[in-house]
């Protein structure tokens, strides 16, 4: 996979991020202030955004681990194919351990974007430049949290020698959202493509649905305070200047030209089709079969009880056609016969027809391995750009603000009216799955359960499905291709073995060796 490190800091650091090592290492640069030396604050928070593409975008990263880990996406092995050395598998059958190398390189990739972003703030730079790199540092370190619990820092001005403090929990959080509501007051409005106002507003929309959560994951509660606090951010999104609007195709989020039609994306990662962009295009590649176009890695899958809880009207599930696309694969799910642009049918290397089923096995040995599973494209596919798609990457947009109003609402908070979605968890509900760009049917109340399907048809495979499954209770559930947990540990990732040995502020956590 392409991963892309585009300065000094982030090639010396990839040793050991957030370890006494990478703490000495990237803080050689001269401290000369105001960019002595070579060095800008612009070139630094450059170098930051940059840095947030490997562990946001690959397929490895974040993603992985916030969605092989849940009832969406199974990655299965496929005789030789997919196997390496089970690390997919043990991610969706809750079986890892601190060796985990997918896991350990996350946790190192996003304590590269902490230190990036906190040596930048030595470096003399504007009010915005320095509110946008601790924005980004507030992303990386709830990704952290989310995860791990145990978030390595050090102060601005600490000494380069000095081995990393952890903060944990609850206090983490409390540091995550006070950085996050600093840094507020000189963030720009927009656009989407760089750190803004109503994404940091987003991000805090976050850390107080998730507060319980962080102070108790096995048993969250909800504090009717945190929930209004939610209601209050996503009616000052849903105002915003920006004018936020559920689009006329729900794929418009995702396409390679999202960044000018996309109305309802709140923050973006920036790729730039043709010459610099993250690994968005794995979201395609990973699951399109070798003998499609583009010839695709053959690799992960969705699972049918998830593809059972859409209607079959929901548009969300893809299938129909897309505006301006005149050839190559519709958005969406793949299911059944797949045909090339000329309506052929294809065949898969076997010389059987290329027709995905719903039935997929975490194990693959049959004679139809190659096609076993329903396909996802998320992400219109750019045909044009080549290795780099011109895609910009979604964080945050407005559906998703609009779905945790309602369960800040139902957990508790008092309904308010903003825009023309309602004040109750079941009017927001049904304003976006009747929407013309959804075409869903209107439910007749809303529940903590249904809600949660909910997000799974409007959220699937965007990097937040184990979020959500850990704060509605479901995430120690069996489900398909996974047994029930042996015990609430797994709740939380184990701290990678590496950065036990580097950093002794860290402990394991319980249940991990």
């Amino acid at each position: 996979m392409k991963k892309i490190f585009l300065n000094a800091i982030a090639i010396m650091t990839l040793a050991s991020a957030c370890t006494k090592l990478d703490e000495k290492l990237g803080s050689q640069q001269p401290s000369t202030g105001g960019g002595g030396g070579g060095i800008s604050p612009a070139s630094l928070l450059s170098s930051a955004y940059n840095g947030m593409r490997s562990p946001y975008q690959d397929q490895s990263r974040v993603w992985a681990a916030q969605q092989h880990t849940t009832d969406e996406t199974i990655g299965p092995t496929r005789a030789g194919d997919w196997d390496d050395n089970g690390v997919w598998r043990v991610l969706h059958t809750h079986q890892w351990d601190a060796t985990h190398g997918f896991l350990a390189d996350t946790y190192r990739e996003l304590g590269q974007v902490v230190f990036t972003t906190t040596d930048l703030l030595r470096f003399n730079p504007s009010a915005q430049q320095a509110a946008e790199a601790r924005f980004l540092r507030a992303m990386a370190n709830f990704s952290i949290l989310d995860g791990w619990d145990q978030v390595p820092y050090r102060e601005n001005t600490a000494d380069p020698n000095e081995v990393p403090k952890v903060r944990k929990g609850t206090e983490a959080l409390d540091y995550i959202i006070a950085e996050i509501t600093a840094a507020i007051p000189n963030l720009p409005a927009g656009p989407a493509k760089i750190a803004n106002k109503d994404g940091a507003r987003a991000l805090l929309m976050k850390c107080y649905l998730n507060k319980g959560v962080y102070a108790n994951r096995a048993t969250p509660t909800f504090a009717a305070t945190d929930m209004n606090q939610v209601i209050s951010l996503a009616d000052q999104i849903i105002t915003s200047t920006r004018a936020y609007s559920l689009g006329s195709n729900f794929f418009d989020n995702f396409a390679p030209s999202n960044e000018t039609i996309a109305t309802e994306n709140i923050w973006t990662a920036e790729n730039i089709g043709g010459s610099s962009s993250g690994n968005v295009r794995s979201r395609w590649f990973c699951g399109l079969h070798y003998n499609q176009n583009p010839s695709g890695w053959n690799g992960f899958t969705t699972l049918s009880d998830f593809y059972d809880k859409f209607e079959a009207a929901d548009k969300r599930r893809g299938g129909n056609a897309y505006p301006g696309m005149t050839f190559g694969i519709l958005p969406g799910f793949l299911i059944g016969q797949q045909t090339n642009g000329a309506g052929v049918n294809l065949k898969d290397r076997t010389g059987a027809p290329l027709s995905f089923t719903k039935e997929v096995k975490l194990v693959e040995v049959g004679s139809n391995l190659e096609v076993t599973g329903i396909r996802v494209m998320k992400y219109p596919i750019d045909y044009t750009s080549g290795d780099n798609s011109n895609n910009d990457y979604v964080y945050f947009r407005l559906a998703d603000v609009l779905l945790m109003k309602a369960e800040a609402i139902l957990r508790g908070g008092t309904g308010t009216v903003a825009g023309p979605y309602g004040s109750t968890a079941l009017a927001i509900v049904n304003s976006i799955r009747t929407h013309a760009s959804r075409g869903a049917s209107a439910l007749g109340a809303v529940t903590l359960d249904n809600l949660l399907d909910e997000r799974g048809r409007e959220l699937y495979w965007e990097g937040w499905r184990r979020n959500d499954l850990i704060r509605f209770g479901k995430f120690l559930n069996a489900f398909q291709e996974k047994p029930a947990d042996a015990g609430p540990f797994t709740l939380i990732f184990p701290i990678p073995a590496r950065e036990l040995a580097a950093n002794p502020n860290l402990i394991q956590n319980a249940g991990y060796q």
